[in-house]
């Protein structure tokens, strides 16, 4: 009886010591996953489609902007009376396919203008848009102070659904053109499956055509930051380096330097690839202290 009573005090130890050992496998194993080991080709491969949904998101605030500067006469005086934006400025990017509304359709605010893309419509700029982009102004996108926030409704361009909400507030102050950018809610699926959320705070500051009510000689320089989480855990965060230089009338992003992190890898991606700010749609993603390269093609 004696020995059996050792017995069975020995099983259950070796058991509370193998559920033991479990359970310290698990933490580790779920620790270890905390952190996602990336190889450098997958990084590369998080960086090309980390830029394409910063590019994407990037797209729909010069949409909305251009759209929204269509009334900028409003802030000149002009009675209500005289509100008739024609979107000529627009239509030059995303062409006549698209269906613009405005509520109410005169010179006060606040106001909403509605982009209507339907099921596919191909713009001057190449891109393939569809849903639709929704703007709601509280006041003349010019006049500081002013604050648009920017939903959409099943949008997709070239096939990449983009959801969230995007607020752009004028911080314009002693003849600076200035505008904070915020995305909250973002998120990027591909036709693939593959998918991540993304966030971002970036400050755009007007560095020529402030002398010209013409929105497509405005230039842009960008700073500021953004992160992508992917569906698998995996997160990239996005610091611009040198100044994004975005021009109004080019559809991508002509020159500056953006550094991408992934755990303790660092790439970057050189925007005035190949040409050194003309405008294309390449930029060149470098790794691997700069040994290794890709260009990838924005949408």
């Amino acid at each position: 009886m004696k020995s059996l009573s050792i017995n069975r005090i020995s099983i259950t130890a070796l058991i509370f010591l193998f559920i033991s050992f479990l359970f310290s496998c698990q933490k580790e194993n779920s620790s270890n996953t905390s952190k996602k080991d990336v190889s450098q080709q997958d990084a590369a491969t998080y960086s090309d489609e980390g830029a394409q949904a910063d590019e994407s998101f990037d797209d729909i605030a010069d949409v909305s902007m251009t759209a929204a500067d269509a009334d900028n006469t409003a802030s000149t005086g002009r009675l209500s009376r005289d509100y008739h934006p024609d979107f000529a400025e627009l239509r030059a990017a995303i062409g006549l396919c698209a269906s613009i509304t405005v509520t109410p359709n005169d010179g006060t605010y606040p106001k909403t203008i509605t982009i209507d893309f339907g099921d596919a419509c191909v713009g001057l700029d190449g891109k393939l848009r569809s849903g639709k982009i929704i703007i709601s102004l509280t006041g003349p996108l010019r006049q500081p102070g002013s604050i648009s926030t920017i939903s959409l409704e099943n949008f997709y361009i070239n096939h990449i659904h983009i959801e969230g909400t995007k607020t752009i507030s004028n911080l314009s102050e002693n003849g600076a053109i200035k505008f904070s950018v915020e995305v909250t809610g973002g998120k990027v699926s591909f036709p693939s499956g593959r998918g991540y959320s993304y966030e971002s705070s970036k400050t755009k500051v007007q560095v020529a055509g402030m002398d010209t009510k013409i929105c497509r000689d405005d230039v842009f320089e960008i700073t500021g930051s953004a992160t992508i989480t992917f569906n698998n855990g995996v997160m990239v965060k996005f610091d611009v380096v040198d100044p994004l230089i975005k021009k109004v009338a080019c559809p991508w992003l002509s020159n500056g330097t953006l550094k991408i992190a992934i755990n303790d890898r660092v790439l970057k991606i050189d925007y005035g690839f190949p040409h050194n700010g003309d405008c294309d749609n390449k930029a060149l993603l470098t790794w691997n202290d700069g040994n290794s390269q890709r260009v990838i093609v924005l949408p």
